[in-house]
């Protein structure tokens, strides 16, 4: 009975065993089932993510809203859509929202429907970049992927109009209001204009395709003018021979023809201000006055030579050359002239001459009160011209920002800065001051003398080191070169004037330079130049020098430096090569040859024309066209390098 009982205990034992098994694996298989169904979720959940790639066009108020990611594909295949580029801060877009909204509304019902998009041009960039957007909001008719520029009413009526003459089939953009001018047409176009406007451009500078919707809403604008003055354009990529012709160097380059004459444009370059220039380039240089008060009013109160022609009458052969003489330099003289017999008894003139008269308030006892050029059907322009730049500044003029560059731009500069006003309640104290530089100047002809307010000019009285010298009165001489020099801070007189002038001419000076330390170490692939070592390393007449001038703050320049530094190794080898850098922002650069209003600005200096460096003007800041450009200016290189 044991044994028997002992062999059921067994068997049961065993039954459970296989029945435990078998829940066991049971449970195994579930649970691999339910891993293999979880994995199966997680399949279609990371396949949802994947979906989820950004590419989604979503709505907001009936308005699509598109993103670097979606707009391409978005804009593939569609015939027409209206975009707005916005800014999320900007208060004339959040205004503009909703009349957008009824417009998408309205464009929606339309058949067959036109699609309405915005666009976050501060997220998106890369689009607003691509379409040069730079004010918001900017709005955009987009035919066959195409913008057509809006520029009309903001409302829905004005909108809705144009997009549906866009939207027609047959519809095209108008031609260009710009002339597009080849080898072919130029000279017959410029030739034959009384006025035209020309931009040099080339298709991949960013400034020229900024300038591109301004210049042509100008020529559209100018167009309607009567006379109409056109505006034209070259591909100086294409037309090199035209380019070389006129010394285009950079891009965009704009020049004014007048019956084939070049005159620099010094314009603005926006629509309206490129329309306001031209109508007054447009315009004669010189304007008629017909009574004397004109003149004595001019000669009373100016603040600047009165220069006035007297001619017998607009056929009289001098009028012409001296009206040609002033349309190159209508920018920089107020010109008048008179068929009037009493303006020129005023004058103590006769027909056919020319009067510069300085104002009363430049007048003094060391200097003419006017002077007088007769113009002969032989005066050349040129003498005309050399008439007025060598007459139209007194001998202590006042030097103020408004005509700094047209009348202080020769060397060596003696200013004199202190409170100037002329006022009628300073204009003593002002006369004061100037009598005693007055007295210094007339026995200098070959110096300018200047007055200068303080507050007009206190950062040159910085760079002076003269802005905390408690004197009422500082001087500083502007040299040649870019050198400066300061007086040192005294009681101001006439001979205190006169011996700083004095140890000037005899180079008894030292000049002022802002510069960073020199460095102990210079030795590596790029040299570092500082003010105080700028003559010595770039003006080295031994060596041809690349040198670049940047900003520490300045993003172009930071993604210059690899490439900067791997052209100095690539020519580490040469010895009477030097690529350099300087940081503009702490040093002075004493010449003004090397000129740098943008960074970065790199210039190469042959050994043989320091003076006449040569700029660096492509847009590809690569080692390898920096590299072409170097070795088609070199001197002094051994050989030539095409790989690093």
């Amino acid at each position: 009975m044991k044994k028997v009982a002992l062999l059921l205990i067994v068997l049961l034992g065993v039954a459970h065993f296989a029945t435990l098994s078998r829940c066991e694996d049971d449970v195994a298989e579930e649970k691999a089932d339910s891993d293999e169904e979880d994995s199966d979720d997680d399949d279609e959940e990371e396949e949802e993510e994947e979906d989820d790639d950004g590419t989604e066009v979503k709505e907001e108020n009936g308005v699509l809203v598109l993103t670097n990611n979606n707009y391409d594909t978005f804009m593939e295949g569609r015939d027409t859509v209206l975009i707005e580029f916005y800014a999320p801060w900007c208060g004339h877009c959040k205004q503009f929202a909703p009349e957008y909204e009824k417009i998408a509304q309205t464009l929606k019902e339309n058949d067959p429907p036109i699609p309405v998009a915005k666009v976050d041009a501060t997220v998106a960039s890369d689009i607003a970049s691509r379409f040069d957007v730079s004010g918001y909001p900017t709005i955009k008719i987009m035919k066959n992927g195409e913008a057509v520029d809006y520029d009309g009413e903001r409302t829905e009526k004005a909108i809705v109009a144009r997009v549906k003459e866009v939207a027609q089939p047959d519809w095209k953009p108008p031609p260009e209001a710009t002339l597009v001018l080849t080898k072919d047409n130029f000279d017959e176009t410029v030739n034959n204009a009384d006025i035209i406007l020309v931009e040099f451009y080339a298709p991949w500078c960013g400034h020229c395709k900024h300038l591109a919707p301004e210049y042509e809403k100008a020529a559209k604008e100018l167009s309607t003018r009567s006379p109409p003055i056109p505006l034209a354009k070259v591909d100086a990529t294409v037309e090199s021979e035209i380019a070389t012709r006129f010394d285009v160097t950079g891009y965009p380059t704009i020049k004014i023809f007048r019956k084939g004459k070049m005159f620099d444009y010094n314009g603005p370059r926006e629509q309206r201000g490129i329309v306001d220039y031209m109508s007054e380039q447009a315009g004669p240089p010189s304007k008629q006055v017909q009574a004397i008060k004109q003149v004595q009013e001019l000669i009373k109160d100016g603040d600047d030579a009165v220069i006035v022609g007297v001619f017998s009458s607009e056929q009289d052969a001098a009028y012409e050359i001296y009206i040609e003489a002033c349309n190159t330099l209508r920018e920089d003289f107020t010109f008048r002239h008179s068929f009037s017999s009493e303006v020129a008894k005023l004058l103590k003139a006769s027909p056919s001459q020319i009067v510069i008269v300085q104002p009363e308030k430049f007048r003094s006892k060391h200097e003419p009160a006017s002077h007088t050029l007769a113009v002969e059907d032989s005066t050349l322009v040129s003498e005309v011209q050399e008439f007025f730049k060598k007459h139209v500044t007194p001998l202590v003029g006042h030097r103020k920002p408004s005509n700094d560059a047209k009348r202080y731009t020769k060397r060596p500069l003696v200013v004199v800065y202190y409170g100037v006003d002329f006022s009628f309640d300073f204009r003593k104290a002002t006369q004061f001051w100037r009598s005693k530089v007055l007295e210094v100047a007339k026995d200098f002809p070959e110096y300018t003398f200047a007055i200068g307010d303080e507050e007009d000019y206190a950062e040159e009285l910085k760079s002076l080191g003269l802005s905390d010298s408690g004197e009422e009165v500082n001087v500083g001489i502007l040299a040649d070169g870019g050198k400066k020099f300061a007086m040192q801070p005294e009681e101001f007189d006439s001979d205190v004037l006169r011996d700083f002038v004095m140890a000037f001419k005899k180079g008894k000076l030292k000049p002022i330079i802002k510069s960073q330390p020199v460095p102990k170490n210079n030795k590596g692939p790029v040299k570092v130049v500082v003010g105080k070592t700028f003559d010595e390393i770039v003006l080295d007449t031994q060596k041809d020098v690349l040198i670049e001038f940047y900003a520490p703050w300045c993003g172009h320049c930071k993604k210059l430096e690899p490439d900067y530094l791997a052209l100095g190794k690539k020519y580490k080898g040469e010895k009477n090569l030097v690529i350099a850098k300087m940081d503009s922002t702490a040093n002075d650069v004493p010449n003004e040859s090397y000129k740098a209003e943008g960074f970065p600005t790199i210039y190469f200096a042959p050994s043989n024309s320091k003076q006449s460096p040569i700029k660096f003007e492509s847009g590809d800041r690569t080692v390898e066209a920096l590299s072409k450009f170097l070795e088609k200016h070199a001197t002094k290189l051994s050989q030539k390098r095409d790989e690093l």
